[in-house]
């Protein structure tokens, strides 16, 4: 069965979700402590997003900002348009969509861990961001209306999933017909071991659920969306010596790929 395809039964599902929520209850609460990867301001300008804009966004936001690339430039978010990001943490990337899209737009950001919840919704009271919502579900499970969205984003998310082609339909089955998914996402170019497959705190790290990019591809298209783009971004890079080793030896990346739904 292609991998693409199939749900993961090397790592525990139960045993994944918990570690993830751990890690990123403590990405919200905690942005300077010890992880696998980069956070905050300096990495997010160093992936591409703009200063200027991330001046009107809440700092504590880019603090736990733990996006692996940048895809705004392939998303062309208008004004108007309403966008859902799966996967939203502190909410970074749901208030730099919320200034593309306007005060006519909406954003809704999908997020399962209670910590990340609560500081985006409170950034956003604090803040004024009101063209913004947050809703606890998984992200292979949205509770919105069939063709509601103009765009579907997330970043760094969907390899965390244990069966990412139940993310790619949820997504296809969220968006308009002519809309796009736009996302940043770690994929390797050689297939990753069972040692780091099984390995839930690695998963939640962003390496262990990784696909072998073609496999990713071959998910995006099997949902029904169409590739338009696929690009590197060789400015993303781990930092724990684990991390840096399965980037070395197994061509763990990141990647940013924008894909749509027929018209």
């Amino acid at each position: 069965m292609n991998q693409a395809t199939a749900i993961n039964t090397e790592v525990n599902a139960v045993d994944l979700e918990l570690k993830v929520k751990e890690m990123y209850r403590d990405v919200a609460e905690d942005p300077n402590g010890d992880f696998h990867f980069e956070m905050g301001r300096v990495m997010a300008e160093r992936l591409g997003y703009p200063a200027t804009e991330l001046d009107d966004i809440p700092a504590e936001a880019i603090a736990s900002f733990a996006g692996v690339g940048y895809y705004f430039d392939l998303a062309k978010l208008k004004p108007g348009e309403r966008v859902i990001d799966l996967g939203s943490g502190s909410g970074m990337d749901t208030f730099f969509a919320a200034l593309q899209v306007g005060q006519d737009g909406n954003v809704v950001g999908i997020d399962m861990t209670d910590a990340q919840l609560n500081k985006s919704s409170q950034l956003r009271d604090r803040t004024g961001f009101v063209n913004v919502t947050y809703q606890k579900a998984y992200i292979q499970s949205v509770p919105e209306k069939d063709e509601s969205f103009d765009a579907v984003i997330s970043n760094g998310v969907v390899n965390l999933a244990p069966d990412k082609s139940k993310v790619f339909k949820e997504a296809a089955r969220l968006l308009k017909p002519g809309g796009r998914l736009a996302l940043a996402d770690i994929v390797t170019e050689r297939q990753l071991p069972g040692d780091i497959t099984c390995d839930a705190t690695l998963w939640a790290a962003c390496i262990g659920g990784a696909l072998q990019q073609d496999d990713y591809i071959a998910a995006i298209e099997a949902a029904g969306l169409v590739i338009e783009h696929v690009q590197d971004n060789p400015e993303y890079h781990f930092i724990s010596e684990s991390a840096e080793w399965a980037t070395r030896t197994f061509g763990v990346k990141s990647v940013s790929i924008l894909a749509r739904k027929p018209a």
